[in-house]
């Protein structure tokens, strides 16, 4: 399956989680993050099916996140959604999704707000 989306700014706040799930992320996938995701808006809404799903109690947090499995630029990635998320009562719909990798795919691959770009489920 493959996701067609257009990049999107996020809030900016998404490296502090990304920094308190570092440890229960590394011990499931053995992937170390970078700390930022690259917001992804698409057309339709995508219900997640996790590989992974990070408890509260495993990084401090309110919510359980959901972890699944993608590539993108060829590049092995994740998308993250928080379960807030899930139910359309946190601050994104489920036409928004976040990716989070090992690299800062802004910088690697030059890719800015609106760029059209796929990910591969």
């Amino acid at each position: 399956m493959v996701l067609i989306g257009k990049i999107t700014k996020g809030m900016g706040v998404a490296g502090r989680f990304v920094n308190m799930m570092q440890k229960a992320f590394y011990e499931k996938t053995k992937v170390k993050l970078y700390p930022g995701t690259l917001n992804i808006k698409l057309s339709d809404l995508y219900i997640l099916k996790p590989d992974y799903i990070i408890k509260p109690e495993e990084y401090g947090g309110t919510f359980n996140v959901q972890i699944q499995q993608c590539k993108v630029l060829g590049e092995n990635a994740y998308i993250l959604r928080s379960e807030k998320n899930i139910d359309d009562k946190g601050d994104y719909g489920q036409d928004i999704i976040e990716i989070i990798s090992n690299i800062n795919f802004r910088e690697k691959y030059n890719l800015k707000d609106e760029d059209e770009i796929k990910v591969e489920i």
